[in-house]
């Protein structure tokens, strides 16, 4: 098989844990553009926060944001947006204040990020892009995303063992990952998918080669094609010296 695209994840994938990007890692995704494998971003980070590693890492293909709420050709410039719809937020809303004391939140909106401090008047009136729900407490945790599946309403995954992100329903890194390769002209099977959290289950199983990093948790291990070394081993650089050397 050859692969065209490799679609890296970035918390517990590509940067480490100063939230930097290794000069290895980006040593061998240079090698791998001048090889002409081309290099996408697929996160749950918002557009502005990208925008700095696109321009260090030179990438010139489309992105797949906010857990594939968004497809941006570049930032600046959007492709498509799948918005949660506003009831649904709602419903998140109240399910926090009735557990105000043990749960803490985020949000993307397409104004920015959503926390305590500031919240709409109106929760209605926003666009919203992912929302996560974040407790130390795991039973607290299990108990709150069960009776959120229940719902419906959302796709659900997480970045880390103490989240959950809510999206759009069929809205993942995958479906996200779908559009770039339309866009580009490939298969998902020309696809490399790195990642390390439940969120980049999607697109591991969906691409032609799906890797955890050693760091991952396990359900993503267990997706996986392939273990690479962890995200402070240059896992991703180590992935890409193994392809374009076999």
């Amino acid at each position: 098989m050859t692969y065209k695209l490799i679609a890296l994840d970035l918390d517990g994938t590509l940067l480490n844990k100063n939230k930097s990007i290794s000069a290895e890692n980006v040593k061998w995704i240079r090698a791998a553009g001048r090889a002409g494998m081309k290099i996408t971003l697929a996160t749950g980070r918002p557009i502005s926060d990208v925008t700095s590693i696109v321009e260090q890492l030179e990438i010139d293909c489309p992105l797949v944001i906010n857990n594939g709420s968004e497809v941006w050709h570049a930032p600046g410039d959007l492709h498509s947006r799948r918005e949660l719809s506003p009831h649904s937020v709602a419903k998140l809303f109240e399910l926090l204040e009735s557990n105000r004391e043990e749960l803490d939140f985020w949000a993307h909106t397409v104004g920015g990020r959503i926390n305590r401090s500031n919240v709409p008047a109106d929760v209605t009136t926003a666009q919203w892009l992912q929302f996560a729900i974040r407790s130390s407490d795991p039973e607290q945790l299990r108990t709150v995303r069960e009776r959120i599946v229940s719902w419906k309403m959302f796709e659900i995954s997480n970045s880390h063992v103490t989240n959950m992100e809510c999206n759009a329903p069929g809205v993942t890194k995958a479906s996200g990952l779908l559009e770039v390769c339309s866009i580009i002209g490939i298969e998902m099977s020309q696809v490399i998918a790195i990642g390390d959290s439940l969120n980049d289950i999607p697109m591991i199983r969906a691409a032609g080669l799906g890797v955890a990093m050693g760091n991952a948790q396990e359900p993503v291990k267990q997706a996986a094609d392939r273990i690479a070394p962890t995200n402070l081993e240059d896992g991703v650089a180590k992935v890409i010296e193994q392809v374009l050397l076999s």
